[in-house]
């Protein structure tokens, strides 16, 4: 994706090179956050920036299917905010934390992207996120990875040992979304080191051609991955969300094994199939 429309602001911090600058365009009533390139980081809705505007991260709010009843969500990224902002005001019950190494990026998504004040329900954290995961185990049911910079994934952010200490960071029945390029020349080695971290319970789930690929990464398997009781949880989220929850389902059926009856998850399952 490719900036549009003109910029509004750029924001420059001593630690990140001129590269690196976190500006901000609009164009037709959507505000968008670039990181030192045209890509697109995030876009909010002027007029209502509690939505979720890009497809990728509305197909983040898949995790509701696997785990309704999350109490914790432990983000590293913030970006425009645009998860933050949409948890804080339609589930109030999630308590996040987000870790961003860019000062400039949380104050752009304050000044621009009504992020919220920290309060009992959010905090956004200046610092390391591969740190902050390696001193914090068992620490959150849900961990959602969107630290994509204008050079791509970060080393210290997709190594093995990295997502070994992601899985070591979720509570049991935990889950990871991870957010890829599927035009990233590594895409296939991410995914294969978040399989092994994860013993091969890992979904994959497309938004966009070739767009965002959210891989899902789970401590244990979901109890029922029947696609009557899928379809059934997606359409009582669409309810309440104004978000593709059977289209998401769909997509997991297309990229990954799966019978006519059920989604498979469990390495073994998928090889006596």
């Amino acid at each position: 994706m490719f900036r549009i429309g003109h910029r509004i602001a750029r924001s420059i911090h001593r630690k990140f090179s001129d590269e690196q600058s976190v500006d901000v365009s609009e164009s037709d009533g959507v505000r968008y956050l670039h990181l030192g390139s045209d890509t697109v980081q995030s876009a909010m809705r002027i007029n209502n920036p509690t939505s979720l505007e890009l497809r990728y991260t509305r197909g983040v709010m898949m995790f509701l299917l696997f785990m309704p009843e999350a109490k914790s969500m432990l983000g590293i990224g913030l970006g425009g905010a645009s998860i933050a902002r949409y948890i804080h005001h339609h589930l109030p019950a999630l308590h996040q934390r987000v870790v961003e190494i860019n000062p400039q990026v949380i104050n752009v998504a304050r000044s621009h992207f009504a992020l919220p004040d920290d309060d009992e329900r959010l905090q956004v954290i200046e610092g390391d996120g591969a740190e902050y995961i390696r001193n914090h185990p068992d620490t959150a049911d849900v961990l959602f990875l969107d630290a994509y910079g204008s050079d791509g994934l970060p080393q210290e952010l997709s190594s093995q040992g990295f997502f070994d200490d992601c899985a070591a960071a979720l509570h049991h029945d935990g889950v990871l979304i991870s957010n890829l390029w599927g035009s990233d020349k590594r895409f296939d080695i991410y995914l294969q080191r978040i399989e092994q971290s994860f013993g091969g319970r890992v979904l994959v789930m497309p938004t966009g051609k070739p767009g965002n690929i959210l891989v899902f990464g789970f401590r244990r398997g979901p109890n029922d991955l029947r696609w009557s009781t899928l379809r059934e949880r997606a359409r009582a989220l669409e309810s309440r969300h104004r978000i593709e929850f059977l289209e998401f389902v769909e997509a997991l059926r297309d990229r990954n094994p799966s019978t006519s009856n059920r989604l498979l998850l469990d390495a073994m399952e998928r090889e006596t199939t």
